[in-house]
């Protein structure tokens, strides 16, 4: 949770100093979120390839492993669908790029302000950083009512590190591979599913 409130933080400094034009002007006047989403997309890449723990997830995986991830992207866009039923200015397409996050909320974040607009990038950045503090809060209640993998749904991309030690307390260590494989396959997957899914909408 300390992770989301810094992000938060820093989310806010940078409203308030883009607000008060607390930074220089040739900040202000260039767009530099492009670049920032190709550095964090190599650092994504460099903190999967060099972490044994998701190496190891990627190659000791059967083919229900698959399911797990499968299940959470159609369990989320079921979800948006159901929430955007009852929104009446947004389009489909933004809820569910919105939901396409998976709780990775500054990825996707920065995504959805460079392909569609700075609006919508805030909804995505705090509901995907909701995601994972529920996650965190609920774990427990999530594993008694709606069994063990529950926890690891909800934490969507998160399952691979920052909600992987409540997963691991909760629903026990032997679904940690589980969990890891599950939030590497829907890291990888929210750069594509949110820009196929604003370009057709």
């Amino acid at each position: 949770m300390r992770n989301s409130l810094i992000i938060l933080l820093f989310f806010a400094a940078g409203v308030l100093s883009g607000f008060y034009e607390i930074l220089p002007g040739w900040i202000l006047a260039n767009d530099y979120s492009t670049w920032a989403l190709y550095a964090l997309m190599f650092l994504v890449g460099v903190g999967i390839g060099g972490d044994e723990r998701s190496l190891k997830a990627l190659a000791q995986f059967n083919f229900r492993i698959f399911m797990v991830p499968v299940t959470t992207i159609l369990g989320t866009f079921l979800g948006v669908t159901v929430v955007y039923v009852f929104l009446s200015h947004v389009t489909l397409a933004e809820v569910l790029a919105v939901g396409a996050g998976f709780g990775y909320y500054s990825l996707s974040s920065i995504i959805i302000s460079d392909l569609h607009s700075a609006e919508l990038g805030v909804v995505a950045l705090l509901a995907n950083v909701m995601r994972e503090i529920i996650t965190l809060v609920m774990a427990p209640l999530f594993v008694r009512y709606f069994g063990r993998l529950a926890p690891v749904s909800s934490g969507g991309a998160t399952s691979m590190d920052t909600t992987l030690p409540i997963i691991s307390a909760t629903s026990g260590k032997e679904y940690v591979i589980t969990a890891l494989f599950h939030g590497i396959i829907l890291t990888i997957s929210v750069p594509f599913l949110v820009a196929i899914i604003l370009s057709l909408g």
